[in-house]
């Protein structure tokens, strides 16, 4: 379970100091999919990279299976909005860059990942000569390379035209079946978050709060798009961010 307990972000100190994050508490059972949304430059990705052990609190806590988080873990996965992948190295090189930075090679490589994603036959390539949708399942296939129990997402699926991003959604959501890590996911597309979210957290503008959580107890099935709940559950997400 991940448990955020009154979690405050800020960059800087003294009183040129900005808050970006202030007394958020959260709290996401192990298996469970939750989306942040909220207006641009709220507080959302400083609340996820704290989340990832990557940003320190100002105050609160945050705790990882009753396991206080005082940095980067084996079992916490970031997929960053771009991939992140290193131009200078192949796709089978790239996805095997978690097992390296967290020195549990040669036990294992991300080959098998790769194949499941239906990669296989570029893990050679490098990543110009990929497409936009190929180079986020790199990036995801690095994520899940270490066996992640949380994974975290970044926007992963920004610019990406919407047939492509559908098809990806649809394997973010087929993984999360199938290997049952805790989902947080970051994203400014109201239907992704209706489409990924069992939990939707509305944040307000920044300094960010949390202004409403929406439960979506449909969520889970790859036809969720074209059902009335599910256009239910975008609508009120829209008119809580207009609001």
């Amino acid at each position: 379970m991940i448990d955020v307990r009154n979690a405050v972000v800020e960059y800087g100190q003294g009183p040129q100091a900005v808050r970006a994050v202030d007394s958020v508490s959260l709290e996401i059972a192990r298996g469970e999919s939750v989306a942040l949304i909220g207006p641009s430059g709220c507080g959302k990705t400083s609340l996820l990279f704290a989340m990832a052990g990557l940003h320190d609190l100002t105050d609160g806590r945050i705790e990882i299976d009753d396991s206080p988080l005082d940095g980067p873990r084996k079992e916490i996965a970031l997929i960053l909005q771009n991939a992140g992948l290193l131009p200078w190295k192949t796709v089978l090189q790239n996805a095997n860059l978690s097992l390296l930075l967290h020195k549990i090679y040669p036990q294992k490589t991300a080959d098998a990942v790769l194949e499941d994603l239906g990669l296989g036959s570029v893990k050679q390539r490098f990543p110009a000569e990929l497409s936009e949708g190929m180079k986020r399942r790199v990036g995801i296939a690095r994520a899940l390379s270490t066996e992640p129990t949380v994974m975290l997402m970044d926007e992963p699926l920004a610019s990406l035209d919407t047939l492509t991003k559908e098809r990806v959604q649809d394997l973010f959501l087929e993984l999360w079946i199938q290997h049952q890590f805790s989902l947080v996911l970051v994203t400014h597309d109201i239907e992704e978050a209706a489409f990924l979210g069992q939990k939707i957290v509305v944040l307000t503008e920044r300094p960010a709060q949390i202004k409403m959580v929406v439960d979506n107890p449909e969520m889970g099935a790859l036809a969720y798009r074209g059902t009335d709940a599910f256009m239910a559950v975008v609508s009120q997400l829209r008119k809580a961010l207009e609001e």
